[in-house]
């Protein structure tokens, strides 16, 4: 009897368990994490006895989770990709609903702008056309500014979105690292049987860690997971946690990065180095859309200045007076590396803006070289003495007394950061627009032949040396010479309507002079009426003034736009694509781990089946037991 009843009582037991275990997968099937549990059971063996072995029933050997690690590192990888794309699409679509807007972009500005130029050059007397003007520059200006105030408003709002990351890179890490004190714990004082519950737990944390960042994991026997970051740099080992805080950048305080602390020591962890997660998508989008779209507004903010106020120094203004600077604008910023042990100060200006481009630079000496990497595509433009040529249209300078540099120092220079919230109107008097030429020229009525002259243009070069007095040309045998003979330039071939270019002025003669026919070329002196030089101001709007005489401001301004707009949808499809591919993979997971309902409906009922049935055994063993007592009466 004592046989019988031992395996009755075994399959209740069993059965016991399957039910409590079948209940706890059906209350934790919304359990974040929850992996389902199976009952292990197996036969309890046989004893031996004349008849051969007889069963004694059952046991239950485990309590198994149903997991599978390679579906989970496939489920941890999407989310960390996930979590990067999303991350990047929203912080791009702020800068393409910037651009986009035909309310608060930049190209409705500037084609008004100039609009009120042409309009200066139509009347250049005109007080309300000078005044027109001179608002709708203010306009643009401020409309530069703003746009780089938004744009520096997400900066700041990257450094927020990248602490709060860190704190929750930490959090996770406290959790796996104590975990894994747990389960060690628990194992150990079970004999090695594992805690399921406890290793969801901390394989769920590993799962919300993945959304912040892009993890390794490896599991280590009697020590637990350890998880690193970047190149290997530790954020868990065993129950040891390293911590991760933001940082000033060294060459931009205004900019956090990533480092880890070991005990006492502080090491930097390169923004390359963090990739995907919500902190990886937040680096990737600044390094990758962000300065860069800031640095090429500053690129066209300068452009403009730079273009519009050497042809207003070529120009006069109403008051007989050379033209002014239009436009102020910020010149390169250098930083040097808060770490730097030396102390030169290294300066820069931009000396041509048709050559710069919308990246950064990083000098570093070595002792000898000074290395100029262009950042943007970690070109070396220039390694070996300090350069005294233009390196993309910037040209380097030492401030004299300064401390030399120490070896391994190291400044970063950004041309054109500062271009865009620099941007202001100079002028705020509309005389001293500089509508006309500073030279005027005349063909005398006496002249025996049909020349004519052109009214002339000047360049930089005549500001060298302006006209003072009139400068007489005369025609003599198929040249022109100047009056009296020796003026610098002179004697030219005259050919009709070729340039005759002397002084930094250019004009031409048109027609068929005869011999003693005279031509003169005078300073300007009253500016009044003149619109020539507004014309060439006007002009500006589609003169190819950057990358190299390839780019007007506003198509510079449009493949910005074109830029941010193709990587706008790029980030969105490839979100689109991850999501899916999450979703199929989360789809996989649930199917091996995940609580079927049903299922469990079905196992509950088969085990009430199997402890009533392992009851019905006991009872029949206590029948027997009871006839058995009988029969000795």
């Amino acid at each position: 009897m004592a046989s019988i009843l031992g395996v009755g009582q075994s399959g209740l037991a069993a059965a016991q368990v399957g039910i409590t275990t079948t209940g706890h997968n059906i209350t934790n099937a919304a359990t974040p994490g929850y992996s389902r549990q199976l009952v292990i059971q197996n036969s309890a063996g046989g004893q031996l006895t004349g008849n051969g072995f007889v069963g004694q029933g059952t046991e239950v050997s485990a309590i198994r989770r149903v997991y599978d690690n390679y579906t989970a590192e496939r489920v941890n990888s999407a989310q960390t990709s996930k979590a990067a794309l999303d991350t990047y699409a929203s912080q791009i679509s702020q800068i393409n609903n910037l651009f986009a807007d035909a309310t608060t972009g930049l190209s409705p500005a500037l084609q008004d702008f100039f609009s009120k130029v042409q309009g200066v050059a139509a009347n250049p007397g005109g007080n309300a056309e000078r005044q027109t003007l001179l608002s709708s520059a203010a306009g643009l200006t401020g409309r530069f500014q703003s746009v780089d105030g938004q744009l520096a408003q997400i900066s700041e709002g990257i450094n927020t979105q990248i602490a709060g990351s860190v704190t929750n890179i930490n959090s996770f890490s406290k959790q796996i690292a104590s975990l894994n004190d747990a389960i060690e714990k628990a194992t150990a004082g079970a004999n090695g049987v594992p805690p399921n519950d406890l290793l969801d737990q901390r394989d769920l944390a590993i799962t919300e860690l993945s959304k912040e960042v892009k993890v390794s994991v490896s599991n280590q026997p009697g020590s637990g997971y350890n998880v690193t970051i970047g190149n290997g740099q530790p954020l868990v080992i065993g129950t040891t946690v390293f911590t991760v805080q933001p940082v000033p950048s060294v060459t931009d305080q205004s900019r956090l990065e990533l480092a880890y602390q070991n005990g006492t020591s502080l090491t930097r962890i390169p923004e390359s180095a963090i990739a995907g997660g919500n902190l990886g998508g937040l680096f990737d989008f600044r390094a990758n859309s962000l300065d860069p779209a800031r640095n090429e507004l500053g690129r066209v903010a300068i452009g403009l200045a730079s273009a519009v106020n050497d042809q207003s120094r070529l120009g006069l203004d109403q008051n007989g007076q050379p033209g002014k600077v239009f436009f102020n604008v910020a010149g390169p910023k250098i930083t040097p590396s808060s770490i730097n042990t030396g102390n030169e100060q290294i300066g820069a200006n931009i000396s041509d803006v048709n050559a710069l481009t919308a990246s950064d630079y990083r000098i570093a000496y070595d002792g000898s070289n000074y290395k100029i990497t262009r950042l943007k595509d970690n070109v070396v433009v220039s390694n070996g003495a300090f350069p005294t040529a233009a390196v993309d249209g910037i040209t380097f300078n030492k401030t004299a007394g300064s401390i030399p540099a120490a070896i391994g120092d190291n400044y970063l220079v950004r041309p054109t950061v500062d271009g865009g919230a620099s941007i202001a109107l100079a002028l705020t008097d509309k005389s001293q627009i500089a509508a006309a030429a500073p030279i005027v020229t005349a063909a005398p009525s006496a002249n025996g032949g049909n020349a004519r002259i052109s009214a002339g243009s000047v360049n930089a070069n005549y500001l060298a040396a302006p006209l003072v007095s009139t400068l007489t040309l005369r025609y003599n045998a198929g040249s022109i010479d100047s009056v009296p003979a020796g003026a610098s330039g002179f004697p030219q071939a005259f050919a009709s309507g070729s340039n005759l270019t002397f002084g930094g002025i250019t004009l031409s003669i048109t027609g068929v002079p005869v011999n003693g026919d005279i031509f003169t070329v005078a300073p300007n002196t009253t500016g009044v009426g003149d619109g020539r030089n507004a014309v060439a101001l006007g002009a500006l709007q589609t003169a190819a003034k950057l990358d190299n005489g390839t780019s007007t401001f506003a198509s510079a301004f449009g493949q910005l736009v074109s830029n941010v707009g193709n990587k706008t949808r790029e980030v969105q499809v490839s979100g689109a694509a991850e999501s899916k591919l999450l979703a199929n993979t989360l789809a996989i997971q649930q199917s091996q781990s995940g609580v079927n309902l049903d299922e469990e409906a079905s196992n509950l009922l088969r085990y009430q089946q199997a402890y009533q049935a392992a009851g019905k055994i006991m009872q029949t063993a206590s029948t027997l037991f009871d006839v058995l007592l009988s029969l000795g009466k």
